[in-house]
């Protein structure tokens, strides 16, 4: 199976400080959604202030399938592989020091469906997260 993987987004990061709009298409979600209540999902909560971030970051590269590719001391990027289509996610987070939270945006880079997949990932990276 060759795979659905697409080409990395040329366009990740912060743009303004914070991270970039989900395109209009249902295969993306963020914390910094705007007006799009179908693409919201919470922060995670960060008291710890900026280490916070090294700590998802392990949390991350643990995850199945997952490529650690861009970490700096407020931003994270990973790209997670699905099992069989090898369809590729980037997930991005950004620290909120203001806030003591970070912000997350999941998206898919081909498509524009994606059966709810970016929401369980975020939601089940919420859910070990506060685990600790």
């Amino acid at each position: 199976m060759s795979g659905c993987s697409g080409v990395r987004p040329r366009d990740l990061g912060l743009r303004a400080g914070i991270l970039r709009p989900c395109p209009d298409t249902p295969n993306c979600v963020s914390s910094e959604a705007g007006t799009q209540e179908s693409q919201r999902v919470a922060p995670l909560a960060a008291p710890g202030g900026p280490s916070e971030l090294t700590r998802l970051a392990a949390l991350v590269a643990a995850w199945p399938r997952t490529v650690v590719a861009t970490t700096t001391g407020t931003y994270l990027h990973a790209e997670f592989t699905s099992l069989v289509w090898r369809f590729v996610d980037d997930v991005e987070f950004r620290y909120d020091s203001a806030a003591s939270v970070i912000h997350v945006r999941s998206a898919s880079r081909i498509g524009r469906g994606d059966l709810g997949a970016n929401r369980k990932r975020v939601e089940g990276i919420r859910a070990k997260w506060e685990r600790r």
